[in-house]
This record gives C-alpha cells, structure tokens and sequence, in this order.
C-alpha cells in the first residue's frame, strides 16, 4: 500500500536520536605492529575522540576509556593526535588528550595509566601538539609544537620538536629539543628518511593558506638528532625569492619518503594535485629535478591539508603507492610509478578520507558510498581483495529510506559547471498528491575550500524520508576538480558560492523537480556564510538555517578567529588595506537590513572559530525588523557540533522551522519559537 501524503508529512523511522548516533566518522587510521588502529567519534559521551584497535583475530575494542578525549587542537582543526609502535612490552602509543593538549605515552597492555610527556601551560590553552612520529632508537617522539606566547590567537609560533619518551619534559619546557626554527609561520610534522639521515617537512606562512602555496622543507639529520642545512627543494608560496618564484604559488599537500629514499610529494604546479619523485642526489644544492608519476590524468592525488598529518599517498614496501585519487569522487588505487599503471580497489566506496596505513602487502583506508557509510577498508595488494574489517556499516534503518542520490553538473552564471549532489525525496511507501511539487533544502559545505561528497549520511535521509529533497553544492572553490575550479572564489567569497548555490536552486524549480515557493539554504562555518550572504542578496530561499558561521568579514579580520585562517579572507575577499568598502559590503551584518526570510542560527558557545560575538551583533541588527527568527546556543560546543543531545535539537528545530515556513504539520519534533 502506498499512501499519499503532502511532502515533508512523512513519517520516518530515521530520527534525530538515530541521526546523532551515527554522526561523524573515525579517522586518522594506523598500524601498530599486526594490529589496526584508529579514532572514531563517540556523541554520547560528550563528543569525545576514542582510541580503537582490531587485533589480529578481528577483535575490536576502545583504548582509553573516558573522558580520555584523543583529539589535538594544533590550527583549531587539529590533526594526527596519535602514533604507536610494538616494545618488548606490547604496543606503546602517544596521544593528544583534547582537555590539556599534553603528550601522553601509554602502553594498553600494562595495566598502567597513561603518563605526560610534555608540560602544561598556561598560556593559549596550553601547548599543542601534532604529527607525532615515534622514534625509539632515540627515545624520542618527534612532531609539531604550536606555542602560543601571548592572549591573542595570532601570538604563536610553529616548530618541529622532539619530545623524550621517558617523561623528562613533562615538567621541564627546555627538556623539549627544537629541530626546526620559527621562520615559518606553519610547519608540518617530520618524514623520515629511511636511512634516517634527512628529514622533509612542509612550511607556508601567512597570506598564504596551504592550498596556496607551501614550501618542502629538507634537512639532513646529525649523529646527534639535530637538524642541519635546512632548505626548500619544491614548493612556492608565490612571490620572489621562493622555489618557482612568480605570481602563483605551488601547493604541496604532502611528501613521503619512498623506502628507496627518494622522496615523493603532490604538487599542483600543473593545475592538479599530481604525484611527483623529486630526484634529491642529482640536484646538489639546487632544484631538484622532478618526475611525475601519473602524469595526464586530469585528476586530483591528494586535497586540501586542513589537518596536519592528512594522507593521500603511500608509498608500499615493493615499491608501488597506494593513491587516493579521482575527479569529485574518489578511489583507492594501487600505482606503479615505473610504469604508470594504476590499478583501483573493487568495491563500492565511492569516497576515501584522506588517511592511508600499510602493514606489508595490506593498505588499510577509510572509506564510504551513497548506501554505505565510513568503514575501516582493507585492500590485500597481492591478491587485489578489498574488504572491510572494522566499523562495518550497519543499516539501523531500513535502507529503503535512504535516499537515492545522483551526481549532477549545472550552468551558473557565464555559462560555468557548477557541480552537485541531488537527493529527491525518498520513502518507501508515501507519496505526494499529485501536482505536488516537493520542498528543497540547499546545503552549502564549510570550508569553503573542501567538497561535500556522495555518501551515505542519516541527516540528509531525516530530511528525504520525511518528503524534503537536498541538493548539496560543490560550488566554485570547491576542491575535486582541479586549481581552476578551486580558485574561482579568489576575491570571490559571497559572490560566486551565493550564483552557483542559486543557480542549482533555480534550476532544480525551473525543470519541475523543486517548488520554487518552498526552496531554503543551509550550512554551518562557511557554509553558513553563504547561507547568511545569500539570505541578505536574493529572494530566492523562503528560509536559512546559518549554523556557526562567518558573518562580519572586517571583525574576522582583525582579531575573531584562530591564527590558521586569519589571514585566509586575503584571498577570499582581497586584502582589507585594499579593498575595506568590499569587506562591509559582503558582509550579512551589514546588509541585515535585506533579509525577508525566517531563519535559524545555530552556535557553540565555545567557538573560537566563528566566535559567539558575530552572532550577537547580526542579532542586534536583525532585532525589531519583523524577521522571524530563533536563535540556539549550545555550551561547550566548539566549531561543529560533536555532543549528541546538540545535534538531536539542532536537527529537530531545523525540521520545525521548516515546517513552518513551508506550511506543513510535524508533531514529532518540539516546535521552534520562532520571534520576531
């Protein structure tokens, strides 16, 4: 029996509390000897980060129970918060604690507590660490230190350091050995070589964002563990005096060591992140020469570094490389540099996160699909199997729910592809009368310069299974598609992401698939920006759900935000020396004044991202206009929201808003205050 029903009435067995559940995924993936490990998410208790190792028989169980949170607070965005290797005592890891930020050394199957290797301060929340890479011949662990020496976000400095293993540091600052120097603004964590004579590492500074331009930093290692003759051999943050000098910089995600000690990196100097061996020996003090590896494929092998210690390439011990490569989409592949031949994993993963492990001939990744959501995947190199060996997805709901998603490219302004996911309503057995044409709800990614992928996500099938459609838009200035596609938002923020989300919107009520009355915008950090500049620019959405976002460009500007993205609007909006007029005039704060549709703001109150504050001047400006409106706080919420009790309200209020706004009945969710 099918029942007709009016969309967004439907009932559906995908609530907030199941969507909650489920949200996030685990990440930054290794091996520690024949064991897998991981972190994944836990919402219920308090968003924590947990340690998860699979042992060898397949048994899978949490390291560090709570409220041990493994989690590092390097850039705000963090990164690698852990690294382990196998002693004559069992596995020995060292882990970021989210609540302190100190290095913990811990060794699981001794019985004893983790114990601090690095100090506390007071100063900026403490010290920060990222990237570790354990050496024990040493007795050390090397990474990135992110001192702040001041109150302000942007009093801070950036090393490669050396913590000792045996705890000296944890009450002495000066027992920590410097490796690198502060001249650049952001450092990378250390590779290695396989000798361990040299070691490379990647550096940028301000203006510049790491999709900008980055520098690989090389240094040769002494009998002593020092760090010698450092210099940049690839990379070019743009400008004189740099490697490739010039107008435009050269982004260099990342760099490995292959184990013939040739050093590999992506570098996007030909328009895509492609994979190049640098030829070190032959260039003596000069520029190396390079050699692409898969050249002419048009496709990205690697992405955006917003999180230090990111993956997209690993070089294997018979001298192939596992890849994560593809074109908006993405696969794991296996690459024979000699001969070029790229071989991908068969399976129905349609999505890689960028962290790649290897034990032997087995590469371990993370992976999801449109009817599948992130698994721990393992690829047997030899035999070409792929399977999954962890995290299994489990359908908590009838997969005929899911909604049914396609990839499409639209036209916007001029004529230029505007790439996107649309998932129609879905339910296995309503429908709507007929006429009836169905609400639609445009989601606009973070970043911005990220992507938002296919792949199986509850919170888009709580809104498709209750009659709500979702177009999600990789805008321009998306990454996937080349430097091209990403730099078209270049002085650009708030306009071009603004046309390109319209004109899928518009598309989607001019070809019969949305209501053009019954079309809204949302998205949270950048997203939410551009949920907020679109509501201020056009008449197009009947609602905004704007979550923890940018709304004052000249106060991000000057002091609102973190140190890693301070300077980020240089290029997004143009310097604020050079264009102040541009900085009011794109900003929703400013234009508070055009905004007609109801919305909803949602905000952690302990983001220090996109700080409370710009909410509460867009409120002031907002306030007697007649505006339907609400606004949700959330305590100790940061930037993104990772508590499930946050993400059951913020779900429930979004679906009631729009309830209200499009007209339609839902008693199953408390209903939003909307004022005025």
């Amino acid at each position: 029996m099918v029942t007709t029903a009016p969309y967004g009435t439907w009932p559906s067995p995908v609530d907030a509390r199941t969507v909650a559940a489920h949200d996030g995924r685990p990440a930054f993936v290794g091996t520690v000897g024949d064991e897998v490990w991981w972190t994944e998410p836990r919402p219920a208790e308090g968003g924590r980060r947990d340690l998860v190792r699979r042992r060898p028989d397949g048994r899978c169980e949490s390291v560090l129970p709570a409220p041990w949170n493994v989690r590092s607070r390097v850039l705000e965005y963090g990164g690698q918060p852990w690294a382990g290797t196998v002693t004559a005592r069992g596995p020995l890891v060292v882990f970021s604690d989210f609540a302190d930020q100190r290095l913990y050394a811990y060794e699981p199957d001794s019985g004893a507590a983790p114990r601090p290797l690095t100090p506390l301060s007071g100063t900026g929340g403490g010290l920060r660490w990222a990237d570790p890479v354990l050496c024990p011949e040493r007795g050390e662990v090397w990474c990135v230190l992110e001192e702040f020496t001041g109150d302000r976000p942007t009093e801070v400095r950036r090393v490669v350091a050396a913590v000792p293993l045996d705890g000296s540091a944890a009450e002495q600052r000066d027992s920590v050995r410097e490796l690198s120097d502060d001249r650049h603004r952001f450092v990378t964590g250390p590779r290695l070589s396989p000798d361990g004579r040299r070691v490379a590492w990647l550096a940028w500074d301000h203006p510049h964002m790491p999709w900008d331009g980055t520098l690989v930093m090389l240094g040769q290692v002494t009998a002593e563990g020092t760090v010698k003759d450092v210099r940049p051999v690839a990379g070019a943050l743009g400008g004189s005096g740099t490697p490739g000098g010039g107008g435009s910089g050269e982004s260099v995600p990342q760099v490995e060591w292959a184990p013939d000690g040739s050093l590999l990196c992506a570098s996007d100097l030909g328009g895509w992140w492609e994979l190049q061996r640098l030829d070190l020996d032959a260039a003596g003090d000069g520029a190396p020469v390079r050699h692409a590896l898969c050249p002419g494929r048009q496709e990205e092998f690697a992405g955006p570094l917003w999180n230090l210690g990111q993956r997209w390439f690993l070089p294997l011990e018979n001298g192939t490389l596992a890849v994560i490569h593809g074109r908006g989409a993405t696969a794991l592949g296996i690459l024979d540099p000699v001969a070029g031949d790229l071989v991908d994993a068969v399976g129905p993963w349609t999505e890689w996160a960028s962290t790649l492990a290897a034990h032997g001939s087995r590469v371990i990744g993370i992976a999801a699909g449109p009817h599948s959501s992130y698994e721990i995947v393992e690829l047997d190199t030899c035999t070409g199997r792929a399977r999954v060996i962890a995290r299994r997805h489990v359908d908590v709901v009838d997969p005929a729910y899911y909604p049914r998603p396609r990839s499409r490219t639209f036209r916007g302004p001029d004529g230029r592809e505007v790439h996107a996911h649309i998932h129609p309503p879905h339910h296995p057995d309503h429908t709507a009368p007929e006429g009836e044409l169905p609400p639609f709800v445009v989601w606009a990614h973070g970043g911005p310069t990220s992507h938002a992928p296919m792949v199986l996500d509850l919170e888009i099938a709580y809104f498709t299974s209750r009659g709500i459609g979702v177009a999600e838009v990789n805008y321009g200035g998306s990454t996937g598609y080349g430097r091209a596609y990403r730099e078209r938002l270049r002085g650009q923020w708030g306009v071009v992401d603004v046309e390109d989300c319209a004109a899928v919107a518009r598309a989607l009520a001019d070809e019969g698939t949305a209501d053009p009355a019954r079309l809204a915008l949302r998205g949270g950090s950048a997203g939410g920006w551009t949920t907020a500049a679109s509501l201020t620019a056009t008449d197009l959405y009947a609602c905004g759900t704007i979550s923890y976002p940018v709304l004052d460009l000249a106060g991000w500007a000057t002091g609102e935000t973190h140190d890693f993205e301070s300077q980020y609007l240089e290029s997004l909006i143009g310097p604020l020396a050079d264009v102040p007029d541009r900085y009011r005039e794109r900003s929703p704060l400013h234009r508070a004044d055009r905004i007609t549709a109801p919305f909803l703001l949602l905000q952690g109150l302990d983001d220090v991202i996109c700080p409370p504050a710009q909410c509460d001047r867009f409120l002031a400006a907002v306030a007697g206009r007649g505006i339907p409106h609400a606004y949700l706080t959330f305590p100790g919420e940061g930037h993104g929201f990772r508590r499930a009790d946050t993400i059951v309200r913020a779900v429930e209020a979004e679906l009631s808003l729009y309830a209200q706004t499009f007209g339609f009945r839902r008693d199953d969710v408390p209903a939003l205050e909307l004022h005025r």
